[in-house]
């Protein structure tokens, strides 16, 4: 205990509040509450305390730490949960990448709201669902919410109609083709939808179908009939568990990997949806204690409260928690821990859910280091290497009958690509004839020529035969380089050509080696593509260009530099054009004029110059 420490535990008051832990360094460690911050805080550093492994790990790196007294423990406990969210510290329990989980963002704010995915939440009037984990469901549900309900998609409105109108996912509210009393029921259905009320959906596009059909207007009937076909048709999904009532049924399941906790979301007497999280920091830590720490965080930021909360055990601060939900929701919540019955299969369902992702996620973890380090260890084995080839490095050459002639250099690490390392060049050597031996000769010299011995990789592959392999050996060899392994990966059935041998390795067909291999190679391939098809798009940029007077070198590249594309060349107005360094206004208005020409041309005959 630092002499700090000592002297602020006499000046704890009997107050309630948040405590705040800091290291040597400063940084927070550990936040918690306490109704009495005198006795809460001081049991930490009385060496009679039985405290877990965790907890004295913690104390044992204290160096000072802060107190903030609030009028009540709820108080306490909203201050807790901000100061956890924004510091994340490192022993607290925690919910693992909270901070970048999706919510459906609703803008009922604006005149014609939008509906749209973020991860933000912030105090704009708008609403929002969520979190969800599955960010690949959020999207298929917006999706499906945007086939049912052609809501506007565009950030400002625009003053003609865009082609959303025209393919008819879009009402054009910006021109008026929608009333904003019409499209605000469309949101409303869209909110009653995303809060799993699916019969109050029904109700509205049922009486909205029969008011229009008897005004005859039977499009419009027709829309609102197939809507309510696509609502019903989900509607059905979801099956029935409780009488009524909005619920969330929570379960929870330990493994090896750590705590999940599962949430199940009861709408109106119908689950609607689950969601998963896994708690960080939760080895030493009790099931209640857990499940505390869940409550808070997770609906500390949830956008909806049920009236009921279906728990697997009871925890100790369940009515301060009810209490601080309450004032939230500004309607009661209770916590309810089931004995029997549907609520209570419900709990147990939600359990069985939590061990099941917990399992699946040990299988995917273990096909994951199969893939990676196994298959690392798994090559090495087949190369004869001393040591398996944890930093792997392909080079590969990509060329159009050697015009704009590239060469890649992707990483992997641990079997895993290190995109950070990935390196491109520009070969110079053989630009205007195609000659894949001079090329890798050159990219090799430039990559190992002065690199020192600590930082060679453990293995180098060259994509290519027997002759590419000798191209690059010739210059890693003659930098003094005698010990890094080089293999030559022949382009058709993956043969691994090693030094000094005529005979290839051949990789078996399902062994994780061949895959790990096909990927890196593949990889390096991809990386080199792209690379040559943008140094292609530059240079047909340039011979557009080279039809304009007043367009030399300098200019052209001074117009690439500042609008990166053909299209925004063509789009930009005279006075653009203008402001780029080096041009001037007679310049510009040629190029400004050039394409306008092109495009009244281009109407009139429909066939694009080249």
């Amino acid at each position: 205990m630092t002499d700090i420490v000592r002297e602020k535990l006499k000046l704890l008051p009997e107050n309630p509040g948040v405590y705040i832990m800091k290291d040597a360094a400063g940084k927070i460690i550990y936040v918690g509450k306490a109704v009495v911050l005198k006795n809460r805080v001081r049991q930490y550093f009385q060496s009679s305390r039985n405290h877990t492994p965790k907890v004295r790990a913690m104390v044992a790196k204290v160096a000072d730490f802060e107190f903030i007294m609030t009028a009540s423990e709820v108080e306490a406990l909203i201050l807790e949960c901000n100061l956890i969210k924004k510091h994340r510290p490192r022993y607290n329990i925690s919910l693992k990448d909270d901070k970048s989980y999706p919510y459906v963002k609703v803008t009922v704010q604006e005149e014609f709201p939008r509906v749209f995915i973020t991860r933000r939440v912030v105090k704009d009037g708008a609403r929002y669902f969520g979190p969800y984990t599955n960010a690949t469901a959020v999207h298929e549900s917006l999706k499906l919410l945007r086939r049912l309900f052609p809501l506007r998609t565009c950030r400002t409105l625009q003053d003609r109609p865009c082609l959303e109108y025209h393919i008819k996912r879009c009402l054009a509210p910006c021109v008026g083709k929608i009333s904003q009393e019409d499209y605000a029921v469309f949101i409303r259905a869209v909110l009653l939808f995303l809060e799993g009320r699916t019969e109050d959906v029904e109700r509205e596009l049922t009486f909205r179908m029969k008011r229009a059909a008897a005004a005859y207007h039977f499009e419009i009937a027709a829309r609102l009939r197939d809507q309510l076909a696509a609502v019903k048709k989900i509607a059905e999904k979801q099956n029935i568990v409780t009488g009524a009532g909005d619920q969330d049924a929570i379960g929870m399941a330990r493994s090896a990997l750590g705590v999940c906790v599962q949430v199940f979301f009861i709408r109106s007497g119908k689950m609607i949806g689950r969601e998963h999280f896994l708690l960080q920091g939760s080895e030493d830590e009790s099931d209640a204690a857990l499940l505390a720490a869940f409550l808070q965080q997770y609906y500390h930021r949830a956008t909806f409260l049920p009236h009921e909360i279906l728990l697997p055990l009871a925890v100790a601060e369940a009515p301060l928690i009810e209490d601080w939900l309450a004032a939230r929701k500004q309607a009661r919540v209770h916590l309810v821990v089931p004995q029997r019955g549907t609520k209570h299969d419900l709990v147990l369902m939600a359990a069985s859910n939590a061990e099941k992702f917990l399992a699946d996620e040990e299988t995917r973890r273990a096909q994951t280091d199969a893939q990676t380090l196994g298959a690392v260890e798994e090559l090495g084995r087949y190369l004869g290497l001393e040591k398996p080839p944890y930093r792997m490095e392909c080079f590969d050459i990509s060329h159009i009958q050697g015009a704009e002639t590239v060469a890649s250099m992707v990483v992997f690490e641990g079997g895993m690509p290190k995109k950070s390392d990935y390196r491109r060049f520009k070969i110079r050597s053989t630009e205007g004839k195609p000659d894949d031996f001079l090329s890798m000769r050159e990219v090799t010299q430039r990559r190992y020529g002065d690199l020192p011995e600590e930082d060679l990789p453990d293995l180098i592959v060259i994509d290519g035969g027997k002759g590419q392999l000798s191209s690059a050996l010739e210059i890693i060899r003659g930098a003094g380089h005698a010990d890094v392994p080089v293999v030559g990966l022949a382009k058709q059935f993956e043969l691994v050509f090693r030094e000094g041998e005529s005979e290839p390795v051949v990789l078996p067909r399902h062994s994780q080696a061949l895959y790990l291999i096909e990927r890196i190679r593949d990889e390096a391939h991809r990386f080199a593509i792209t690379y040559h098809r943008k140094l292609r798009g530059k240079r047909n940029l340039v011979s557009i260009l080279d039809h304009i007077v007043g367009i030399g070198p300098a200019r052209r590249k001074a117009l690439w530099s500042a609008f990166g594309s053909i299209a925004k060349i063509k789009a930009a107005s005279v006075e653009e054009l203008a402001a780029v360094s080096g041009m001037n206004q007679p310049a510009a208005e040629a190029v400004y004029h050039f394409f306008a020409a092109q495009r009244e041309w281009k109407g009139e005959t429909s066939h694009e110059i080249r």
